[in-house]
């Protein structure tokens, strides 16, 4: 059994969703994507599972509606402090 393969954290899912329904990909670099995925991703509790089905069928609407609003907080809270910090922190490009 690989792990990586075999488990993963559903907020990935929903947060990577997220951030696809914005269109923040188009906007910002994957350094900048990969950043915001990470500040997110810590924001919210873990949720592993094995198979996108298991959380299709065994998961409440009111449940699967808290963990979008979380993903979506998580989101604009990322998404803020980069917008506030990033820049300040970007190197400046050398020919």
């Amino acid at each position: 059994m690989k792990l990586d393969d075999d488990i993963h954290n559903y907020y990935e899912h929903l947060i990577l969703e997220r951030i696809d329904q914005l269109k923040l990909a188009e906007a910002y670099d994957g350094d900048f994507i990969a950043d915001l995925c990470c500040l997110a991703l810590n924001q919210v509790p873990p949720r592993y599972i094995r198979y996108e089905v298991d959380m299709a069928f065994y998961l409440p609407q009111s449940e699967r509606n808290q963990m979008e609003m979380n993903a979506t907080n998580a989101i604009e809270k990322a998404l803020k402090y980069l917008k506030d910090n990033y820049e300040k922190n970007a190197q400046p490009k050398t020919a």
